[in-house]
């Protein structure tokens, strides 16, 4: 199947964060969770954005410490599509959210 975007590794890793089921996503806490610097993350994250299939929406409490987070999600009509992809790259089931070892530490298949 063809995408839209490059797949690589780091793309890999973001959408498996985004697929995490973590609901307060945000640049830098993606870049945490998988491992990769955020000069990495962040344009994958545009690019994902600018193809559809994810969205992402600003903070808005404003009692908020420091800058205001922008929180990234799956577009739901690409969340099928998410999961085909990972499974076919990573090898793993698609009926649950996925958390690789980068996720979780210890599990069998981590980095």
């Amino acid at each position: 199947m063809s995408y839209p975007f490059r797949v690589t590794d780091a793309t890999l890793d973001v959408l498996e964060a985004l697929l995490s089921g973590d609901e307060q996503l945000y640049g830098l806490k993606i870049a945490r969770l998988t491992g990769r610097p955020s000069g990495s993350v962040v344009p994958i994250l545009m690019r994902l954005e600018g193809c559809g299939w994810i969205l992402s929406e600003w903070e808005q409490d404003s009692d908020a410490r420091g800058p205001r987070r922008r929180f990234y999600r799956v577009n739901p009509d690409h969340m099928g599509q998410a999961r085909t992809l990972l499974a076919e790259r990573r090898g793993r089931r698609t009926g649950s959210p996925l958390i690789s070892g980068i996720l979780r530490p210890g599990m069998e298949g981590g980095r």
